[in-house]
């Protein structure tokens, strides 16, 4: 098994619709048919699949390259997929770091497991590519920092994939709350609703023959193979995953804290448990956070075992002012006046979203990645650079912090580290298998 280190070596040595349509148009102006960046889209067994939609729906701008995945079922599917879609074969990899040692590449896609995202996106901006990390951008907070830090020393673009940043409609109503429309915005709350099923108790097993375990685990000490872990489960491993909060909280909080223009907070609080099921599921399903400042408070409340919706939504925030309020989710937002009645209303798609849906086409993302593109070629400023997107998966990164440690933490809020509380730090990092710590 080659090493990290090893590789590094080795190569030092060698309306969202019409938003997207006038995107495309004005990429097809500036380059040529065959002008097109050379994307790689690594880890593609679901939210890839977005990814996949929101190149074609982009692909006057770019083509895929090579799809990568550690599973080679896996990896075959999507690359028909990825071909009957744009139209031509992409190259398939099973190890990404012959992805990154391709010259031509360049722009990544990461859609992996959480504990892969901040070491491969630095390796990717070592390699000297552009990157597209799904959320949560880090694993723990001390990834996301160097993540941050490894961006700003190798310059390239990264852009999280928070696409509801990108959202039209979300862009216009925080604008019309950042001008006043609410009065003085000082209380968000947003939640998170599912009927996920328990994953039962797991089992050693042999490992796939189509699976590279050992580099599917990557920087993550190493386990044995279990039959409920693979290809989504580790969402609810410590090792491996950050629980409901990063998977799915991280998309509405970060648009309370956008239209509240709200950074990291004073302190965190959260509280919850395992309560629906008893199985091998190691984080919550039910959870509610606190996010205090000196002069406003963000909640998130994420139950991802009992659908009961707020506001007829399975998710959404509700952003609350001095003047009146705003609910606003990925179809759309409506307006309230201070005793809650409806002003106004705008719908984005005919469609509801459902938290169900755990790809994730739709015109948002395609947004994001049209933004990212446009990012490389004409240095459009990004909807979310990871400094920016980071700050939100801080935040909940110490909600499970807190969580653990069943306190409030009170933070630095220059930079979110917990204060007076050596036994809460250490959750700021993590230990990693030994030859693949990320550096920058």
């Amino acid at each position: 098994m080659i090493t990290r280190r090893d590789f590094l070596d080795g190569t030092a040595k060698v309306s969202a619709g019409m938003a997207i349509a006038s995107a495309a148009k004005s990429y097809g102006q500036i380059m040529g048919a065959n002008d097109r960046l050379n994307f790689a889209v690594i880890g593609v067994h679901g939210r890839a699949y977005a990814h996949l939609s929101s190149l074609k729906a982009n692909r006057n701008a770019a083509r895929i390259a090579y799809v990568c995945d550690v599973d080679t079922n896996t990896l075959k599917k999507f690359a028909a997929e990825a071909e009957r879609e744009m139209g031509e074969a992409p190259k398939q990899e099973q190890d990404f770091r012959n992805v990154l040692a391709v010259k031509e590449i360049d722009a990544i896609t990461i859609a992996t497991p959480d504990h892969w995202h901040t070491p491969m996106a630095i390796l990717g901006l070592k390699a000297g590519k552009n990157v597209y990390v799904e959320k949560p951008c880090s694993h723990n907070p001390a990834e996301g920092a160097l993540l941050v830090a490894a961006q700003k020393k190798y310059g390239k673009k990264v852009q999280m994939g928070n696409q509801q940043r990108s959202s039209p409609h979300t862009q216009e109503i925080v604008d019309k709350i950042h001008n006043g429309a609410i009065g003085r915005a000082y209380y968000a709350f947003a939640w998170y609703a599912n009927v996920r099923k328990s994953i039962g108790s797991g089992k050693p097993a042999p490992v796939p023959p189509q699976l590279n375990w050992d580099l599917w685990q990557g920087p993550a000490p190493r386990q044995e193979y279990r039959d409920n872990v693979q290809p989504y489960n580790w969402h609810w491993f410590r090792i491996w995953g950050t629980g409901e909060t990063l998977n799915n909280g991280t998309h509405e909080v970060d648009v309370c804290r956008w239209a509240l223009g709200a950074d990291l907070p004073s302190s965190v609080g959260a509280s919850g448990g395992r309560y629906h099921f008893k199985d091998d599921w190691q984080f919550y399903d039910t959870l509610t956070t606190t996010f205090t400042y000196p002069d406003k408070m963000i909640e998130w409340e994420g139950r991802c075992c009992q659908g009961m919706k707020f506001y007829g939504r399975d998710r959404g925030s509700s952003i609350m002012g001095t003047e009146g309020s705003v609910i606003v989710d990925r179809d759309g937002y409506e307006v309230f006046d201070l005793k809650g009645n409806k002003t106004g209303e705008v719908r984005a798609q005919a469609a509801q979203t459902s938290s169900s849906d755990l790809t994730g086409r739709d015109s948002m993302t395609d947004a994001h990645f049209a933004n990212f593109i446009a990012a490389i070629k004409t240095d459009e400023k990004l909807h979310s650079p990871v400094a920016e997107g980071n700050i939100a998966v801080t935040m909940l990164q110490l909600s499970n912090i807190a969580w653990e440690v069943n306190r409030i933490l009170n933070l630095d809020m220059t930079d979110g580290k917990i204060v007076n509380d050596a036994d809460a730090m250490k959750g700021w990092a993590r230990s990693y298998e030994k030859g693949w710590e990320p550096e920058i």
